[in-house]
């Protein structure tokens, strides 16, 4: 396992690869290639986010320890992708990133998308999937303290996510159609809106029911292992 051991180079890198790197990656990938090559911005991607989680720790032996770990977290939720309607995915990304940290966050929501979508069917909007739930996982980690805290910190949570993943997914929809246009996006969110609740109702309710029970055998696992 490598280690980035320069602490401006993972600092850079951290905050460079989700909120710039990636997104442009992906939106570029949307662009240049429509429906097309879709495997090669997938593959871009994953690669990005294998570099941020490397850039997540200084030692060898902890990154093993912790990408252990946050697979288990991207098993669960893949698991639960299977779940009719109310699906845990986003919840689960998010609380590995709340204990786990961003880094660990965002790779768990990218390699459920992409794994998941195995089954589900890979194509252009896999990019999309992976960039909106590993940057819950993301934000998560960036908000760790309050949504440890607070309740309430949690719902919002939920809630704003929900919101996320869907203007996240309604871009690539528009994009799919031709070139981005404001007021069909407009209709995207609106025609959206069933969706849109459903990921808000069941962030809200996984993480209020997963969250704690979940966090303490991450606790533990962190304090045993040092991870």
């Amino acid at each position: 396992m490598i280690a980035i051991k320069n602490e401006k180079a993972r600092t850079f890198l951290r905050v460079a690869l989700p909120f710039f790197v990636i997104p442009a990656v992906v939106v570029a990938g949307a662009v240049a290639f429509g429906g097309t090559r879709y495997v090669w911005v997938t593959l871009a991607v994953s690669i990005l986010a294998l570099l941020l989680f490397i850039s997540g720790f200084e030692k060898k032996k902890t990154g093993s320890r912790r990408i252990v770990v946050t697979c288990v977290m991207a098993a669960l939720a893949i698991v639960g992708r299977f779940i009719p309607l109310f699906k845990p995915i986003a919840a689960l990304t998010a609380i590995c990133g709340i204990y786990l940290g961003g880094e660990a966050g965002f790779l768990c929501g990218a390699l459920s998308a992409l794994v998941s979508n195995f089954y589900y069917g890979h194509g252009p909007w896999t990019p999309f999937q992976m960039l909106a739930w590993g940057l819950i996982g993301v934000f998560a980690g960036l908000l760790s303290r309050p949504l440890k805290n607070s309740r309430a910190a949690l719902c919002v949570f939920g809630v704003v996510t929900g919101l996320f993943f869907s203007l996240v997914m309604d871009v690539w929809t528009v994009m799919w159609a031709g070139a981005f246009d404001f007021s069909q996006y407009l209709a995207a969110i609106k025609t959206a809106i069933p969706h849109t609740v459903m990921y808000v109702v069941s962030n809200v309710v996984y993480l209020l029911l997963l969250r704690r029970p979940i966090g303490e055998k991450l606790d533990r696992l962190k304090i045993k292992y040092g991870v």
